[in-house]
């Protein structure tokens, strides 16, 4: 690469390393992800082995719950997306796959209640009272 290419390159913000401009994590943040990470590990650990809740339902709710943090948690400190990095393709991208897992997630789970409710086989209770 020539100097003035070279100087080019640094001038506009590219580098020869291709960063893209977004900007890395200090120890700071990363510490921080790390110890959230862990507590939001710990708090379902706990939840389930100490039966704190009663309801299982409940205490599955609040385990997704505590999990869907946990993620975000996972972009913000160690993945370092916001909505300005990459010019904000990055968090429309991070839209898009939130909106295909979603339509994924509610999509199978409604198949899956609708075969177990129209695929049963039928009792011989009900077949002796069937016409």
């Amino acid at each position: 690469m020539s100097g003035a290419a070279h100087a080019d390159d640094h001038a506009h913000g590219h580098g020869v390393h291709g960063h893209g401009g977004h900007g890395h994590g200090s120890f700071k943040d990363y510490v921080t992800g790390f110890v959230l990470s862990v507590i939001l590990t710990a708090i379902p650990f706990w939840l389930v082995m100490g039966n704190v809740i009663e309801d299982k339902l409940v205490t599955g709710v609040v385990i997704l719950g505590l999990a869907v943090v946990q993620i975000v948690v996972h972009m913000i400190y160690f993945l370092h997306m916001n909505t300005k990095s990459e010019g904000g393709w990055t968090f429309l991208a991070l839209i898009f796959t939130i909106t295909l897992v979603v339509i994924t997630l509610f999509g199978s789970i409604w198949v899956m209640h609708h075969l177990n409710a129209n695929m049963m086989p039928v009792s011989a209770e009900e077949m002796r009272h069937a016409p």
